[in-house]
Formats: structure tokens, C-alpha cells, sequence
């Protein structure tokens, strides 16, 4: 690449004011950000950067699963393009930048390009796919899922809220249920542009993340049946209730994860009560189970300890327990040559950064199994993410936006 002095650069200014006019749209009292997949404030938030898009030229196509796609049309209109792109919707108590900031670092480095009179051989795109978060209906990336051919159209259009609600229908209501095939089509080389979710990167005062691949991960929904009755008149000795056996199982999964390395990873983030009374000794107890690791057999690991952990829990208040996976993402290696896109951007800008593995999921992980892909991370105050308290500055976002400008113009190549 040129000097560092000569290599273009992009609007930092723009780009965070687009930041911080985005999370306008489902702001939170407390300075996040509830922009749930398919809900009115979703759909006015895929309408602003419609705007933009359009604002910059850009050709739009929507597909049926609702994914949004915005080329900058290269000189060889045959040519693959260069994908990058994140997704919008956020977690009900989420932050302004999860996602967000890889969708608008991809249009600022379209803006940029046309500032400057640039042009590309490959066509550039920015996508914004569907429900990646997962939380208002219960599959995580799965824009890219379907896209990507892991999931099929017709079972991610029947996914619903707890209320009900279908992702076919909500498409429809919102004006996404889109004409063009939600089906992979070549693409060149393709890169996400995140937040790094974690501490990692501000512990070392680090500027930027090469990221190589994506950590094994799978969430799994547990039972546990008792038998309900009168909070007052059963003894404990003689209760089937599913709390006790919880009590046994958390210890043993904390202990699972400690087993298997500071890299694994046990959550739970969901337990609800059946019937839900203050008086009642429950008659079921639903939790579920997120698990991870970077290393396929410690992973795999993970995987039978719950269910044994489940079933030894059960087993001593004579309870029934059961364990399903609900949603699986197997870990991925990043293209070498997006990979090396990255890291030679870093360099030629000069920015202090560290190869890494992501402990969380993304977009990225569906794209890689059918196009070169990679991604870029920036630090994020605490590490703290999917919370209202998220936060990056405007300089991590400019020099995560500027790793991102040259890498794809290494691969797309400056027209002459």
C-alpha cells in the first residue's frame, strides 16, 4: 500500500453522527438502545439507512428474508463484489454500536470512495441482515442463515415471537418481505467490522482486532418436570420440585466450565417457573444454555457434561430432565487471504492490534461457509456489550472504519 500520509481516509465526523442518529430509534432511558428484529422501530431504522443509501447512490435490493443489500457498482460490472455489512436490530436492553457500527462503517466507506473520486473494479456492497441477534425470535444470525442456505426460508418465516407473532408476517407488516431470492450469490471477498464484544483489546491498549476465526458455540433449552402443590402444607422432604434439582445443576455447570479452560463458556441466561405462583411449588422449570468454546473436543466436551450435569441433578429428587440444542453455530476459520487484507491495512495505517479468535457469534460465521471471509474489531469500553452501558469513542470507531476502507479496496482493486 502508499505511505501511510497518502492513504485515504475516512469521515469520522459522519460516521458517528450516523451512529448517534441511528440509536435515536428505540433510545432507552438509560443510553442504549431497543431496537428489536422486525418491530416499527426496526423498520424505521432500516428506512434511515435506505435514505442514506440512496443519498449516495446506491443500488438497493431486498430479499425475502429481509436482508438489505447496497452496491456501489465497480468499473467491471460483472465482477464479484465486496460484501460488508452487519445487522441492526439490537437486544431489548442493548447498546448504540453492536452491529450498528459494522453496517454504517460499510456505508461510510462507500461515502468515502465517492468523496474522493475513487473507483473500484469489484462492486462494493453493504448489507444489513435479519434478526442476527436472535433475542425477539429465538434464532440467532439468522438473515444469514437462511441466505447462506443453513436454514431454510420457509422455517425461519415460521419462527415466532412470544406472542405469537411470525417472522413472515412481521416482514410483511413492515414493508421487508423483499422480491429478490434469499439465496448466496458469488461474492468476491467479504468482511464485518465489529465491536469486540469483550475485554481483551483494552486490557492490552490495543486499537485493533485481526480477527481469524470464531469460536465453537451452541444454546440449549433444558426441562426440568416436577409435580406442583401447595407451598404450605408439603414438606420439603416429600416435594418433586424442579427448583431443587436446578440448585445442584448450576453449581455443576459453573464447575464444568472451570474444568474445561479459561476459554469455555457456560450461560444461563433464561429460567422461568411454571405455573409462575408465589405459592406454589413449581411444576416445571425452562432454562436455557449457552456454551462455548474455541477447541472442537473441549467444546464437544461441554456438550455431554450438560447433559450429564442434567440428568444427575434430576436423578437425585427423582425428577424427569431433558436437554434439546435449539440453535448451533460450529466454529470457523477465517479466509487467510481476508485475513491478510486486514492485517496489511493495520499495518500500513499503524495502528497497535493482536490477532484473535471471537468469542461471540456473528454474521461473519454464515458468510464464511460460502464466501472469503474475515472480520475487524475495535474495542469497547469494559467489554461491555449487549447492555444499555456500551460504548466506543469516536476514534475506535474511525480507525476500525479505516482498517475496514483498505482492506476492501485490497480486494476489490483500484480501478486505473
Amino acid at each position: 500500500m502508499s505511505d501511510s500520509a497518502t492513504l485515504p481516509r475516512i469521515n469520522g465526523r459522519r460516521l458517528w453522527d450516523r451512529l448517534q442518529a441511528m440509536a435515536a430509534h428505540g433510545a432507552t432511558a438509560n443510553g442504549g438502545c431497543n431496537r428489536q428484529a422486525l418491530t416499527d422501530t426496526d423498520r424505521i431504522g432500516r428506512d434511515l439507512f435506505l435514505d442514506w443509501c440512496r443519498q449516495a447512490g446506491c443500488d438497493i435490493r431486498i430479499d425475502a428474508i429481509g436482508n438489505i443489500f447496497a452496491r456501489r457498482p465497480g468499473v467491471d460490472a460483472d465482477a464479484a463484489p465486496v460484501l460488508t455489512g452487519s445487522h441492526l436490530d439490537t437486544q431489548p436492553t442493548g447498546g448504540k454500536y453492536d452491529g450498528v457500527y459494522g453496517v454504517l462503517g460499510g456505508l461510510e466507506v462507500l461515502e468515502t470512495l465517492n468523496d474522493a473520486g475513487i473507483h473500484t473494479r469489484h462492486p462494493l456492497e453493504v448489507v444489513v441482515w435479519t434478526n442476527e441477534e436472535g433475542c425477539r425470535f429465538d434464532t440467532a444470525m439468522m438473515g444469514s442463515a437462511v441466505w447462506s442456505g443453513a436454514m431454510p426460508l420457509a422455517e425461519a418465516c415460521a419462527l415466532t415471537d412470544r406472542d405469537g407473532h411470525s417472522v413472515g408476517e412481521e416482514l410483511q407488516r413492515i414493508g421487508y418481505r423483499g422480491q429478490e431470492p434469499a439465496q448466496p450469490f458469488p461474492v468476491h471477498a467479504a468482511f464485518e467490522l465489529h465491536i469486540e464484544q469483550g475485554p481483551v483489546l483494552e486490557a492490552e491498549e490495543l486499537a485493533i482486532g485481526v480477527v481469524t476465526g470464531v469460536q465453537h458455540m451452541s444454546r440449549h433449552r433444558v426441562f426440568i418436570d416436577g409435580v406442583a402443590t401447595h407451598a404450605g402444607p408439603t414438606p420439603m422432604a416429600m416435594r418433586k420440585d424442579p427448583m431443587m434439582a436446578l440448585a445442584a445443576l448450576l453449581p455443576a455447570l459453573f464447575a464444568l466450565a472451570t474444568e474445561q479452560g479459561p476459554e469455555a463458556r457456560v450461560t444461563c441466561g433464561f429460567v422461568q417457573a411454571r405455573p409462575g405462583s408465589s405459592n406454589t411449588v413449581p411444576e416445571q422449570v425452562e432454562l436455557t444454555v449457552d456454551i462455548r468454546h474455541p477447541q472442537l473436543a473441549r467444546y464437544r466436551a461441554l456438550e455431554a457434561g450438560l447433559e450429564a450435569a442434567v440428568q444427575d441433578a434430576c436423578a437425585r429428587f427423582q425428577l424427569e430432565g431433558k436437554v434439546s440444542c435449539f440453535w448451533e453455530a460450529p466454529g470457523v476459520t477465517f479466509d487467510p487471504d481476508c485475513v491478510a487484507a486486514v492485517a496489511q491495512a493495520v499495518e500500513a495505517l499503524g495502528y497497535s492490534h493482536r490477532e484473535m479468535v471471537s468469542g461471540a457469534g456473528h454474521d461473519a460465521c454464515n458468510l464464511a461457509a460460502v464466501a472469503p471471509t474475515s472480520m475487524i474489531f475495535i474495542p469497547c469500553e469494559g467489554g461491555v456489550s449487549h447492555n444499555e452501558a456500551e460504548a466506543i469513542t469516536p476514534a475506535q470507531a474511525e480507525q476500525g472504519a479505516n482498517v475496514l476502507l483498505l482492506a476492501m479496496l485490497e480486494r476489490a482493486g483500484v480501478a486505473a
